[in-house]
């Protein structure tokens, strides 16, 4: 494997592992008294304004359809995919929401290889994301995979993984097209313009003043600056240079980086069941994306 290859992978890694810590920083955002909606709101918002500082200056794209796609991309990679997977959790179990989420790569897979003939995923990499999956829910599950049906929120958990993949794969074609910094300025600015209609039934509430706590801003920041802004960027370059279906397969290793964050920082223990999730995702993520016979 070539060295900027290697970069590449190395890229999807950091990026997936900065996203697997974000529910920690939103755990602690809940716990100050900010809402899921208010969350998102202020997290896109301040990534919009960054990405101005190094996006082209042009406000359109090249044609309406292009337009378009970028409002479907803000939607699905923003607005619907975040709203859907918090919704979901007040709606259904933690549990069900975090393993269904976690299905994207599979969707993106199954989704490519319907739609797109030229899209063909072979048996290792299939093997190789069912592996991951099995860690994915050893992590969430700890041993005992219980899904607990409700229909509602277990729709919105799909919606929302059904969001991201083919999010992925919108953004393999459109990355084609336009520069990486451009295309999250406009999943970032769709993305809080979809939003807002969901303030009329969920009236914003959190006290402005509160924005000057260390614990607050500061997981702001970090949500916003790191985990929007430069990781919607990085996420867009390397799916350009690996592949939507590669480089989604890295999202199995969210859960690997959400233990790790919650034992450090929330205390929450490791236990077995969670170091043997994580070998077999690694396992899993890495048996996928050894072999370079599917670039798509």
């Amino acid at each position: 494997m070539k060295n900027n290859n290697v970069l590449y992978h190395l890229l999807a890694i950091f990026v997936v592992a900065v996203w697997g810590v974000t529910f920690v920083n939103s755990k602690v955002l809940l716990h100050n008294g900010m809402t899921e909606l208010e969350i998102f709101f202020v997290r896109f918002v301040l990534a919009y304004f960054c990405i101005w500082t190094i996006a082209p200056r042009k406000l359109w794209s090249n044609s309406w359809k292009d337009e378009l796609i970028m409002v479907v991309l803000g939607i699905t990679g923003g607005s619907l995919y975040f709203i859907a997977e918090n919704f979901a959790v007040g709606k259904t179990y933690v549990n069900n929401v975090s393993f269904i989420v976690s299905t994207s790569p599979v969707l993106t897979i199954l989704i490519a290889a319907s739609l797109f003939k030229e899209a063909k995923a072979n048996a290792r990499m299939i093997v190789g994301s069912l592996i991951a999956l099995l860690g994915v829910a050893a992590i969430i599950f700890n041993g005992q995979f219980v899904m607990h049906l409700s229909p509602i929120g277990d729709l919105l958990a799909l919606s929302a993984s059904i969001c991201w993949a083919i999010y992925s794969l919108l953004i393999r074609g459109i990355s084609a097209r336009y520069n990486a910094t451009f295309i999250t300025r406009k999943v970032f600015f769709y993305g809080v313009l979809t939003s807002i209609p969901m303030f009329i039934f969920y009236p914003w509430q959190f006290p402005f003043k509160d924005f000057l706590k260390m614990e607050v801003w500061g997981n702001i920041f970090f949500l916003s600056v790191i985990a929007a802004f430069l990781c919607y960027v990085l996420w867009s370059y390397v799916i350009n240079k690996l592949g939507a279906l590669k480089t989604s397969n890295y999202v199995y290793l969210s859960p690997i980086t959400t233990v790790i964050a919650s034992a450090i920082i929330l205390d929450e223990k490791m236990t077995l069941m969670s170091y043997i999730g994580s070998a077999l995702i690694l396992i899993g993520v890495y048996w996928a994306n050894s072999q370079k016979s599917c670039d798509w």
